[in-house]
């Protein structure tokens, strides 16, 4: 008995629990960033990126899933909108930050909270867009007094939503890589 109370009384390093595991969001995995943290999809380098598409996508899956959520509101090819993924990696680093088992008891419901306001922000941005549960087309662009004008966009059938998305996060990575490779070798970056 007196060994567990010597036992309680020592720190922990950062991310360590009293039974040895890893907490969850603190960086004691490699699977769980080390806290939660805005993503910034302009500044992300390719690996963070791909990371950072990986766990988004299974949290969107399982957030649909989860709260039953319709096409309405988060479409099979979110990731192909700008306006969706920033939106839902700001509800995705709330959730985490939320549920963080440091979080006090008002972190759920905070995130509930802010979910609804979500809801109804991400269906406004669903409409917008014109993406739907069985075809897409790129979300449409406003063209001010002097800019070119944007070529009308068709709209293409969401045949395998999976396939798809690994396709765009290949070509986002490599995107990224070249970009860095070019700024590595003082090159004009790609546009």
């Amino acid at each position: 008995m007196e060994d567990e109370d010597e036992d309680e009384d020592e720190e922990l390093d950062e991310g360590e629990r009293r039974d040895g595991g890893p907490r969850a969001g603190t960086g004691g995995s490699d699977d769980l960033p080390p806290v939660p943290r805005p993503i910034n999809w302009r500044t992300l380098s390719s690996d963070d990126a791909e990371h950072e598409w990986l766990d988004l996508n299974e949290w969107v899956n399982w957030l649909r899933h989860e709260f039953a959520l319709p096409a309405q509101i988060v479409p099979p090819l979110w990731h192909r909108h700008p306006e969706l993924v920033w939106e839902l990696s700001a509800l995705y680093t709330r959730w985490l930050g939320c549920y963080d088992p440091e979080q006090d008891a008002a972190g759920a419901i905070s995130f509930m909270t802010d979910f609804a306001a979500a809801r109804t922000r991400l269906r406004e941005w669903v409409q917008i867009a014109g993406t739907r549960l069985d075809r897409d087309r790129p979300s449409r662009q406003t063209v001010w007094p002097g800019e070119d004008p944007i070529p009308a966009s068709e709209e293409t059938p969401i045949t395998d939503r999976d396939e798809d998305f690994v396709d765009f996060v290949v070509e986002d990575v490599t995107r990224r890589a070249e970009a860095e490779a070019a700024f590595l070798r003082d090159e004009p970056l790609p546009v």
